[in-house]
């Protein structure tokens, strides 16, 4: 029977690891997101499964391969926190969840751009504190009268794309590739005319290190309608914060909602007690400003989301080892 350490596996989703284990692979569970200090957990596993923000860099493979690991597979889409250089050096194969419920994101996407949209995480705050007037910044449109801009309409900025659609708002999206049969739900235009008509922009492209880092830059926030709220629930690495400081505090932008962060592996999961020692200064000064929402990178953390990726993470370790291949694998190349 093959045994597989499984890394950032919180105490609620055990139960839906052992549910779906039809094949009965021996599993180890490892709370904590894998680590440089707990690599040494997957010592006697066959396979190795992590989450986004593992550490799962040329060391941590380096110790796997001499352990003799030959498959380390990640349960998330993007593979930026896997060094893929290193993996082809030692042989360790690499496999991915190409998708799972487009809905998780697409929701709390939507979550986000609507709190911003009718200040509900202002107002919110401000009731906490006992008061209860409502200040001029709160007057809104309503959103059947407001265009929402999808920049990137694959599978989970479409979904995005239908919950608004049926909410009444009228919708928009940027795509290199646009579908002929997303045209009945969408209407599409090139970059600038979607930013530059969108009262909500919700961005959903994958991030490509080198190519697009900080690609929501000044540049990006200028071709935006003026007060447009910004969405971003893709990566991190995608969003300028300094710029988009300065455009919030210039009222070019009237709000920023993000699930994700840059130097994630150094925040998530983490308990700092107060925005005051999270060691990012740029993150630390998005969750003091009064107009950004911010949340740990949960846009995944639903049921079905939850068993869409681990039924197609053990499908990737069943095929690896039945066939020596694996049809969700990582092209794992050397540089250079």
């Amino acid at each position: 029977m093959a045994k597989i350490t499984a890394y950032g596996v919180r105490p609620n989703e055990r139960p839906y690891f052992d549910r779906l284990n039809h094949d009965h692979f021996e599993m180890t569970y490892v709370a904590d997101l894998l680590t440089h200090a707990n690599a040494d957990q997957a010592r006697g596993a066959d396979g190795v499964l992590v989450r986004g923000n593992c550490v799962v860099d040329r060391e941590n493979l380096s110790r796997f391969s001499k352990w003799g690991i030959r498959a380390v597979f990640t349960r998330s889409v993007g593979v930026n926190h896997i060094d893929l250089a290193a993996a082809a050096e030692f042989g360790i194969q690499i496999a991915r969840v190409p998708g799972y419920s487009p809905y998780a994101v697409a929701e709390l996407a939507l979550t986000l751009g609507l709190s911003l949209f009718r200040h509900v995480d202002a107002a919110v705050q401000q009731t906490r504190q006992g008061d209860f007037r409502v200040p001029a910044s709160y007057f809104s449109r309503e959103l059947h009268t407001a265009t929402v801009g999808i920049i990137g309409a694959g599978r989970i900025g479409m979904a995005e794309a239908r919950l608004y659609r049926g909410l009444g708002a009228q919708v928009m999206a940027y795509t290199p590739h646009p579908k002929v049969a997303d045209r009945q739900v969408v209407t599409f235009g090139d970059r600038a005319t979607v930013l530059g008509h969108s009262d909500i922009v919700s961005v959903h492209v994958p991030y490509i290190p080198g190519e697009n880092d900080q690609s929501l830059d000044q540049h990006f926030l200028a071709q935006m309608k003026p007060q447009a709220v910004l969405v971003n629930t893709a990566r991190g690495e995608l969003a300028d914060p300094a710029a988009i400081l300065h455009a919030l505090d210039a009222g070019q932008l009237g709000g920023y909602g993000a699930d994700v962060v840059t130097h994630e592996t150094q925040l998530i999961g983490q308990d700092f007690g107060q925005v005051a020692t999270v060691p990012d200064a740029a993150v630390r000064q998005l969750l003091a400003h009064p107009r950004v929402m911010v949340t740990p990178h949960m846009g995944s953390f639903t049921e079905p989301a939850l068993e869409d990726m681990i039924k197609v993470s053990y499908q990737n370790f069943r095929e690896w080892w039945a066939t020596g291949r694996v049809t969700n694998g990582v092209s794992v190349r050397t540089h250079g």
